[in-house]
């Protein structure tokens, strides 16, 4: 009897050795977006990928680029399978690379999304958007990624496409970055003003508290939900399982210790533990997307009215639709 149960456990551990080998056979590349510096990102991002990988048995890869564009490229031809992205490059993934968004993250001060800012040096002349606007081709701007949800669209949509604004007839020089170097552009002048968001903000008082204490804010958005974990469609349902799993106990389930362990690496990615999310997360931010295409359109002198108003009358149909579904297919 000894034996046979000596034997048993015997192929019980090899079995479970197989098969946490096979699982560490399978290679995740987790996108992370240019937000700031690799090296910052990568001191906030590996305890939590870390967890990940001890916590799935798979072998999770963190994955950077230079811009927003190369996680979403990466996503497209499978070089990504799952990635952290703001709202407006999430989208682009969706749509361009078969990505789903299935998580979302949470405000670890409790807010129920962040803004977008504009920044600039705290002895500047400059106090309030109308000294922005005076568009004289005095003042060198700094503009997010294309892909930035803070950093570009809501800018764009909110400032310049509002009061009929081309940036660089505006501005004597547009320069394009992340939202750590324009903040810290802001702060060494390099930069007049420069557009960012309040959850960069946070991080930079802890990275760079000296440069943080040069800074003040002259305008804040309308609230943007807060970012969305998106993986693609195609992606091994055992696999997803497994992501899934782990995101969504998260700093929440285990030991107290273990609780106490991962809610203090989600704090410094300034996160609580996440909630369920799904494609529906965007459809505000695909409005507000056709509302600045709307904007656009009105202010093009090259189309003639009944351009305008077919072109018009179409993106308003795809807000009324974009309005509908928001109002009745919840996100989580």
């Amino acid at each position: 009897m000894m034996k046979q149960l000596v034997t048993a456990a015997v192929v019980a551990t090899g079995l479970m050795a197989a098969t946490a080998a096979k699982a560490e056979e399978v290679t995740v590349n987790f996108g992370i977006i240019s937000t700031e510096s690799t090296s910052n990102l990568k001191e906030t991002w590996n305890p939590f990928l870390d967890a990940m990988r001890e916590q799935t048995g798979l072998k999770i890869k963190a994955f950077f680029a230079p811009d927003y564009a190369g996680v979403i490229e990466g996503m497209r031809f499978n070089k990504v399978q799952v990635a952290w992205f703001g709202n407006k490059s999430a989208m682009e993934a969706v749509d361009r690379a078969d990505g789903e968004v299935f998580a979302q993250t949470v405000d670890s001060e409790g807010n129920p999304g962040y803004w977008s800012l504009l920044v600039t040096h705290k002895d500047s002349p400059l106090n309030a958007l109308e000294d922005v606007l005076k568009c004289d081709g005095t003042l060198n701007f700094g503009i997010g990624d294309p892909n930035s949800t803070s950093g570009f669209l809501v800018p764009t949509t909110y400032i310049f496409a509002k009061h009929n604004i081309d940036p660089k007839k505006c501005f004597k020089t547009v320069r394009s970055a992340n939202h750590q170097t324009n903040a810290i552009s802001a702060a060494g002048k390099q930069v007049d003003v420069a557009t960012n968001n309040t959850e960069n903000m946070r991080r930079l008082e802890v990275t760079h508290p000296d440069r943080f204490k040069d800074i003040k804010v002259i305008w804040k958005s309308p609230l943007i939900p807060s970012d969305p974990f998106v993986w693609r469609k195609d992606l091994d349902k055992t696999v997803k399982a497994k992501i899934y799993t782990f995101v969504m106990s998260y700093g929440r389930i285990g030991s107290p210790e273990e609780v106490k362990k991962a809610r203090k690496i989600m704090k410094v990615l300034g996160w609580a533990p996440f909630r369920p999310s799904s494609d529906a997360q965007l459809y505000p931010i695909r409005i507000l997307a056709r509302n600045k295409d709307m904007l656009k359109v009105k202010a093009d002198a090259k189309m003639s009215r009944a351009e305008k108003d077919e072109k018009l009358s179409e993106l308003q149909a795809e807000v009324d639709r974009l309005s509908k579904l928001a109002g009745e297919v919840p996100s989580m």
